[in-house]
């Protein structure tokens, strides 16, 4: 059985400028930095950087990002920070909670947002998305989710 995300693994093309990205301005734990590499953490977030020649620059046409917690007190001065950085935002708030979403030095697609699960969750039970159903029985089988 599955206990959690173990880590995630970004490619990027210049690994000092994500290093710098990442440490720097997002303010991540550096831990280890190798010739090709970094390994980089939040409270329950580990983040590898790997230096890959093939990576294509550029953020994806699709909504694949990956998204980090923030406090609502510290929501505004920190996209203040992100701003003043000359970071590129790539999508507006559509949904519950403050979010800002913004692009790494690669383009990959990255979200801060104040909330939780618990709170999506609710927020959607007052306004549903379009055929939305939740499950608090947790017996459902795979196939029941058709």
């Amino acid at each position: 059985m599955l206990t959690g995300l173990n880590h995630l693994t970004l490619a990027v093309t210049d690994l000092n400028r994500s290093v710098a990205f990442y440490q720097g301005l997002l303010q991540l734990r550096l831990d280890a930095t190798w010739d090709s590499g970094a390994y980089l953490s939040l409270p329950g977030l580990w983040l590898c950087l790997s230096l890959d020649p093939l990576r294509q620059s550029g953020p994806a046409a699709d909504y694949t990002h990956y998204a980090f917690t923030l406090s609502a007190v510290d929501f505004p001065p920190f996209v203040e920070h992100l701003r003043s950085a000359g970071v590129r935002e790539w999508r507006d708030n559509r949904s519950e909670g403050a979010s800002f979403y913004f692009l790494d030095p690669d383009g990959h697609k990255l979200e801060v947002h104040v909330g939780d699960l618990a709170s999506r969750l609710e927020a959607c039970r007052q306004k549903p998305y379009a055929g939305m159903k939740f499950f608090d029985d947790q017996s459902v089988e795979p196939q029941d989710l058709r």
